[in-house]
Protein backbone atom coordinates (compact mmCIF):
# COMPACT_ATOMS: atom_id res chain seq x y z
CA UNK A 1 0.00 0.00 0.00
CA UNK A 2 1.42 3.66 -0.67
CA UNK A 3 0.97 6.46 1.23
CA UNK A 4 0.98 10.17 0.32
CA UNK A 5 2.70 12.66 2.71
CA UNK A 6 2.72 16.52 3.43
CA UNK A 7 5.25 17.18 5.63
CA UNK A 8 4.74 20.59 7.56
CA UNK A 9 8.36 21.47 9.21
CA UNK A 10 11.18 20.36 7.68
CA UNK A 11 14.08 20.98 10.51
CA UNK A 12 15.46 18.28 12.24
CA UNK A 13 12.43 15.95 12.92
CA UNK A 14 10.96 16.47 9.79
CA UNK A 15 14.29 15.66 8.00
CA UNK A 16 15.00 12.43 10.61
CA UNK A 17 11.41 11.30 9.41
CA UNK A 18 12.63 11.36 5.44
CA UNK A 19 16.25 10.49 6.29
CA UNK A 20 14.08 7.02 8.13
CA UNK A 21 11.95 6.74 4.88
CA UNK A 22 15.01 6.60 2.59
CA UNK A 23 17.37 4.26 4.55
CA UNK A 24 13.78 1.94 5.15
CA UNK A 25 12.44 2.21 1.70
CA UNK A 26 12.96 -1.52 0.55
CA UNK A 27 12.55 -3.24 4.46
CA UNK A 28 9.19 -1.12 4.55
CA UNK A 29 8.11 -2.79 1.19
CA UNK A 30 9.26 -6.26 2.35
CA UNK A 31 8.02 -6.40 5.85
CA UNK A 32 4.69 -4.58 5.39
CA UNK A 33 4.33 -4.10 1.66
CA UNK A 34 4.12 0.14 3.02
CA UNK A 35 5.29 2.61 0.26
CA UNK A 36 5.92 6.41 0.73
CA UNK A 37 5.37 9.54 -1.58
CA UNK A 38 6.36 12.58 -0.26
CA UNK A 39 4.16 14.86 -2.28
CA UNK A 40 4.55 18.43 -0.42
CA UNK A 41 6.40 19.68 2.02
CA UNK A 42 5.95 23.47 3.79
CA UNK A 43 8.19 25.01 6.04
CA UNK A 44 7.95 28.76 7.63
CA UNK A 45 11.34 30.20 6.93
CA UNK A 46 12.34 27.82 4.06
CA UNK A 47 9.55 28.34 1.44
CA UNK A 48 7.60 24.86 0.15
CA UNK A 49 7.32 22.80 -2.56
CA UNK A 50 4.30 20.68 -4.03
CA UNK A 51 3.98 17.99 -6.54
CA UNK A 52 0.97 15.52 -6.87
CA UNK A 53 3.51 13.31 -9.09
CA UNK A 54 6.05 13.37 -6.01
CA UNK A 55 9.37 14.59 -4.68
CA UNK A 56 12.79 13.29 -4.31
CA UNK A 57 13.55 12.85 -0.91
CA UNK A 58 17.05 13.12 -1.23
CA UNK A 59 16.84 15.94 -3.22
CA UNK A 60 15.00 17.50 -0.54
CA UNK A 61 17.08 16.89 2.06
CA UNK A 62 20.25 18.46 0.00
CA UNK A 63 18.23 21.19 -0.87
CA UNK A 64 17.50 22.16 2.62
CA UNK A 65 21.16 21.45 3.99
CA UNK A 66 22.50 23.73 1.17
CA UNK A 67 20.28 26.54 3.19
CA UNK A 68 18.48 26.84 0.31
CA UNK A 69 14.85 27.83 -0.02
CA UNK A 70 12.09 24.97 -1.32
CA UNK A 71 10.92 26.97 -3.61
CA UNK A 72 13.89 26.54 -5.73
CA UNK A 73 13.28 22.94 -5.90
CA UNK A 74 13.07 21.56 -9.88
CA UNK A 75 9.76 20.33 -10.16
CA UNK A 76 6.77 21.13 -8.99
CA UNK A 77 4.60 24.38 -7.65
CA UNK A 78 6.68 26.53 -5.08
CA UNK A 79 5.26 28.73 -2.55
CA UNK A 80 2.30 27.49 -1.51
CA UNK A 81 0.99 28.07 1.90
CA UNK A 82 0.82 25.16 4.20
CA UNK A 83 -3.14 25.56 4.21
CA UNK A 84 -3.06 25.91 0.36
CA UNK A 85 -0.88 22.87 -0.28
CA UNK A 86 -3.35 20.64 2.26
CA UNK A 87 -6.48 21.62 -0.06
CA UNK A 88 -3.87 21.68 -3.24
CA UNK A 89 -3.18 17.84 -3.05
CA UNK A 90 -4.78 14.56 -2.88
CA UNK A 91 -2.59 13.04 0.00
CA UNK A 92 -3.59 10.60 3.11
CA UNK A 93 -1.13 11.17 5.53
CA UNK A 94 0.05 14.64 7.01
CA UNK A 95 3.39 14.78 8.90
CA UNK A 96 3.42 17.98 11.27
CA UNK A 97 6.98 18.77 13.04
CA UNK A 98 6.69 22.13 13.19
CA UNK A 99 8.27 23.63 16.47
CA UNK A 100 6.02 23.59 19.60
CA UNK A 101 4.24 26.31 21.33
CA UNK A 102 2.30 25.87 24.77
CA UNK A 103 0.35 29.22 24.47
CA UNK A 104 -1.39 29.07 21.80
CA UNK A 105 -0.73 25.44 20.42
CA UNK A 106 -1.14 27.14 17.04
CA UNK A 107 -0.53 26.88 14.05
CA UNK A 108 0.09 23.00 14.12
CA UNK A 109 -3.76 22.80 15.34
CA UNK A 110 -4.92 24.65 12.43
CA UNK A 111 -3.15 22.21 9.87
CA UNK A 112 -3.94 19.45 11.88
CA UNK A 113 -7.63 20.64 12.05
CA UNK A 114 -7.42 21.08 8.34
CA UNK A 115 -5.87 17.97 6.96
CA UNK A 116 -8.37 15.94 9.60
CA UNK A 117 -11.42 17.89 8.06
CA UNK A 118 -9.90 17.39 4.27
CA UNK A 119 -9.77 13.09 5.03
CA UNK A 120 -6.42 12.78 6.02
CA UNK A 121 -4.45 11.37 8.83
CA UNK A 122 -2.82 13.66 11.03
CA UNK A 123 0.55 12.60 13.10
CA UNK A 124 2.15 14.88 15.09
CA UNK A 125 5.69 15.73 17.75
CA UNK A 126 3.97 19.02 18.40
CA UNK A 127 3.89 19.01 22.07
CA UNK A 128 1.79 22.64 22.13
CA UNK A 129 -0.88 20.84 19.74
CA UNK A 130 -1.36 17.43 21.99
CA UNK A 131 -1.30 19.49 25.13
CA UNK A 132 -3.86 21.89 24.27
CA UNK A 133 -5.87 21.04 21.33
CA UNK A 134 -5.89 16.76 21.77
CA UNK A 135 -9.43 16.28 22.79
CA UNK A 136 -11.01 18.89 19.55
CA UNK A 137 -8.70 16.81 17.49
CA UNK A 138 -9.48 13.46 18.67
CA UNK A 139 -13.14 14.30 18.34
CA UNK A 140 -12.80 14.99 14.34
CA UNK A 141 -10.37 12.10 14.02
CA UNK A 142 -12.73 9.71 15.17
CA UNK A 143 -16.10 11.64 13.15
CA UNK A 144 -13.97 10.83 10.52
CA UNK A 145 -12.18 7.37 10.99
CA UNK A 146 -9.38 8.65 11.01
CA UNK A 147 -6.10 8.69 13.34
CA UNK A 148 -4.39 11.51 14.99
CA UNK A 149 -0.86 10.55 16.01
CA UNK A 150 1.05 12.05 18.95
CA UNK A 151 3.38 9.07 19.52
CA UNK A 152 6.34 11.50 19.03
CA UNK A 153 5.44 14.07 22.00
CA UNK A 154 6.15 12.78 25.44
CA UNK A 155 9.28 10.60 24.91
CA UNK A 156 10.33 10.89 21.15
CA UNK A 157 10.91 7.74 19.90
CA UNK A 158 10.85 5.36 23.31
CA UNK A 159 6.55 3.84 22.33
CA UNK A 160 5.03 5.09 25.20
CA UNK A 161 1.68 5.90 24.34
CA UNK A 162 1.27 2.88 21.53
CA UNK A 163 2.66 0.74 24.57
CA UNK A 164 -0.17 2.13 27.02
CA UNK A 165 -2.72 1.73 24.29
CA UNK A 166 -1.89 -1.72 22.71
CA UNK A 167 0.41 -3.92 25.23
CA UNK A 168 -1.17 -2.30 28.36
CA UNK A 169 -4.71 -2.23 26.94
CA UNK A 170 -6.30 -4.78 29.60
CA UNK A 171 -4.86 -3.04 32.51
CA UNK A 172 -6.05 0.04 34.65
CA UNK A 173 -3.62 2.91 34.96
CA UNK A 174 -4.35 5.19 37.87
CA UNK A 175 -1.12 6.48 38.51
CA UNK A 176 2.72 7.58 36.93
CA UNK A 177 6.07 8.82 37.46
CA UNK A 178 9.05 9.41 35.55
CA UNK A 179 11.36 11.69 33.76
CA UNK A 180 10.31 13.32 31.29
CA UNK A 181 13.04 15.93 29.93
CA UNK A 182 16.38 14.87 28.57
CA UNK A 183 18.06 18.14 29.20
CA UNK A 184 17.35 18.83 33.13
CA UNK A 185 18.41 15.41 33.39
CA UNK A 186 21.75 15.58 31.36
CA UNK A 187 22.05 18.99 33.63
CA UNK A 188 21.71 16.89 37.09
CA UNK A 189 23.48 14.07 35.79
CA UNK A 190 26.62 16.67 34.99
CA UNK A 191 26.49 18.45 38.27
CA UNK A 192 27.47 15.19 40.04
CA UNK A 193 30.70 15.78 39.12
CA UNK A 194 31.51 19.05 40.83
CA UNK A 195 30.22 21.30 37.92
CA UNK A 196 28.16 24.44 38.53
CA UNK A 197 24.40 24.68 37.03
CA UNK A 198 25.59 27.40 34.67
CA UNK A 199 28.74 25.74 33.37
CA UNK A 200 26.40 22.53 32.62
CA UNK A 201 23.27 24.37 30.88
CA UNK A 202 26.06 25.73 29.09
CA UNK A 203 27.51 22.96 27.83
CA UNK A 204 24.16 21.10 27.12
CA UNK A 205 23.29 24.17 24.85
CA UNK A 206 26.88 23.39 23.12
CA UNK A 207 25.95 19.60 22.71
CA UNK A 208 22.52 20.68 21.48
CA UNK A 209 20.99 19.32 24.17
CA UNK A 210 19.33 22.27 25.11
CA UNK A 211 17.88 25.22 23.16
CA UNK A 212 19.82 28.38 23.06
CA UNK A 213 16.70 29.68 25.13
CA UNK A 214 16.07 26.68 27.70
CA UNK A 215 13.42 28.24 29.85
CA UNK A 216 10.71 25.38 28.82
CA UNK A 217 13.09 22.52 29.94
CA UNK A 218 14.60 24.06 33.02
CA UNK A 219 11.64 25.71 34.37
CA UNK A 220 9.68 22.76 33.85
CA UNK A 221 7.21 23.45 31.27
CA UNK A 222 8.02 20.80 29.19
CA UNK A 223 7.58 17.95 31.88
CA UNK A 224 4.56 19.58 32.44
CA UNK A 225 3.34 19.21 28.90
CA UNK A 226 3.88 16.04 28.44
CA UNK A 227 2.67 15.03 31.98
CA UNK A 228 -0.69 16.66 30.80
CA UNK A 229 -0.77 15.32 27.68
CA UNK A 230 -0.61 11.32 29.26
CA UNK A 231 -3.26 12.66 32.21
CA UNK A 232 -5.44 13.14 28.25
CA UNK A 233 -4.56 9.97 26.85
CA UNK A 234 -4.31 7.95 30.37
CA UNK A 235 -7.13 9.15 32.32
CA UNK A 236 -9.40 10.22 28.86
CA UNK A 237 -9.67 13.92 30.28
CA UNK A 238 -10.17 17.02 29.66
CA UNK A 239 -6.41 17.87 32.02
CA UNK A 240 -5.27 21.08 31.12
CA UNK A 241 -1.51 22.33 31.29
CA UNK A 242 -2.12 25.08 33.81
CA UNK A 243 -3.38 22.27 36.31
CA UNK A 244 0.09 20.65 36.35
CA UNK A 245 1.89 21.85 39.55
CA UNK A 246 5.39 23.31 37.81
CA UNK A 247 8.79 23.61 39.77
CA UNK A 248 12.22 23.51 37.14
CA UNK A 249 15.83 22.63 38.35
CA UNK A 250 17.54 26.68 38.27
CA UNK A 251 17.53 27.00 42.39
CA UNK A 252 19.22 23.76 42.73
CA UNK A 253 23.22 23.92 43.28
CA UNK A 254 26.02 21.50 42.87
CA UNK A 255 26.74 21.41 46.79
CA UNK A 256 22.98 20.00 47.14
CA UNK A 257 23.27 17.51 44.25
CA UNK A 258 27.18 16.94 45.69
CA UNK A 259 25.59 16.11 49.16
CA UNK A 260 22.65 14.26 48.37
CA UNK A 261 24.90 11.48 46.64
CA UNK A 262 27.22 11.48 49.75
CA UNK A 263 23.77 10.60 51.74
CA UNK A 264 22.49 7.63 49.34
CA UNK A 265 20.40 10.36 47.19
CA UNK A 266 20.38 11.57 43.84
CA UNK A 267 18.23 14.70 42.40
CA UNK A 268 15.54 13.97 39.55
CA UNK A 269 13.02 16.13 37.73
CA UNK A 270 10.08 14.59 38.39
CA UNK A 271 6.76 14.14 36.02
CA UNK A 272 3.80 12.46 37.68
CA UNK A 273 0.11 12.35 38.17
CA UNK A 274 -2.17 10.20 40.36
CA UNK A 275 -6.15 9.58 39.66
CA UNK A 276 -8.30 8.69 41.77
CA UNK A 277 -12.32 8.62 42.84
CA UNK A 278 -12.81 10.71 39.20
CA UNK A 279 -9.90 13.33 40.42
CA UNK A 280 -6.55 14.01 38.81
CA UNK A 281 -3.61 15.53 40.83
CA UNK A 282 -0.47 15.67 38.65
CA UNK A 283 2.50 17.68 38.86
CA UNK A 284 6.54 18.62 38.38
CA UNK A 285 8.87 18.70 40.73
CA UNK A 286 12.82 18.34 41.98
CA UNK A 287 12.68 15.04 44.23
CA UNK A 288 15.97 13.56 46.00
CA UNK A 289 15.25 10.11 45.02
CA UNK A 290 17.14 7.20 47.45
CA UNK A 291 19.64 5.44 45.24
CA UNK A 292 17.31 2.19 45.20
CA UNK A 293 14.94 3.93 43.17
CA UNK A 294 15.42 2.68 39.50
CA UNK A 295 14.60 6.15 38.31
CA UNK A 296 17.36 7.30 40.67
CA UNK A 297 19.53 5.27 38.14
CA UNK A 298 19.04 6.90 35.15
CA UNK A 299 21.16 9.37 33.71
CA UNK A 300 22.09 11.78 30.80
CA UNK A 301 19.64 11.99 28.44
CA UNK A 302 17.65 9.38 28.95
CA UNK A 303 14.06 9.72 29.81
CA UNK A 304 12.08 6.72 31.62
CA UNK A 305 8.35 6.46 33.01
CA UNK A 306 6.74 4.11 35.22
CA UNK A 307 3.10 2.72 35.18
CA UNK A 308 1.57 1.74 37.84
CA UNK A 309 -0.88 -1.38 36.69
CA UNK A 310 -3.47 -3.09 38.61
CA UNK A 311 -2.56 -6.72 37.22
CA UNK A 312 1.28 -6.14 36.31
CA UNK A 313 2.44 -3.86 39.22
CA UNK A 314 4.59 -1.45 38.30
CA UNK A 315 5.83 -1.70 34.84
CA UNK A 316 9.02 1.35 33.51
CA UNK A 317 9.44 2.10 29.90
CA UNK A 318 13.35 3.55 29.44
CA UNK A 319 14.40 5.23 26.42
CA UNK A 320 15.80 8.30 24.36
CA UNK A 321 13.77 11.41 24.82
CA UNK A 322 14.80 13.26 21.76
CA UNK A 323 16.63 13.72 18.40
CA UNK A 324 15.49 14.24 15.49
CA UNK A 325 15.95 10.89 14.01
CA UNK A 326 14.15 9.07 17.29
CA UNK A 327 11.45 11.35 16.96
CA UNK A 328 10.89 10.73 13.50
CA UNK A 329 11.03 7.22 14.42
CA UNK A 330 7.80 7.83 16.75
CA UNK A 331 6.16 9.15 13.16
CA UNK A 332 6.50 6.52 11.29
CA UNK A 333 5.03 4.41 14.79
CA UNK A 334 1.97 6.32 14.04
CA UNK A 335 1.81 5.60 10.30
CA UNK A 336 2.32 1.76 11.09
CA UNK A 337 -0.72 1.72 13.55
CA UNK A 338 -2.65 3.19 10.69
CA UNK A 339 -1.11 1.36 7.84
CA UNK A 340 -2.25 -2.07 10.45
CA UNK A 341 -5.86 -0.53 10.81
CA UNK A 342 -6.16 -0.16 6.82
CA UNK A 343 -4.69 -3.34 5.70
Amino acid sequence: MKYKLIIIGFGTVGQGFTQILIEKKNWLKTEYDLEFEIVGVSTKSKGSIANKNGLDPRKLIRLINKKNSLNEFDGGVAGLTTLEMINYLEANILIEATPTDLTTGEPAASFCKAALRKGLHAVTANKGTATLHYSELKKIANLKNLTFGIEGTVMSGTPVLNTVNTNLAGCAINSFRGILNGTTNYILTEMESGKNYAAVLEQAQQLGYAESDPTGDVKGWDAAAKVAILCKVLFDSEFKLKDVKSQGITQITCDDVIQAKKNGYRFKLIGEANFRKGKISAGVQLEKLPLSDPLAQISGTTNAITFETDLLGPVTIIGTGAGGKETGFALLADILVIHRANV
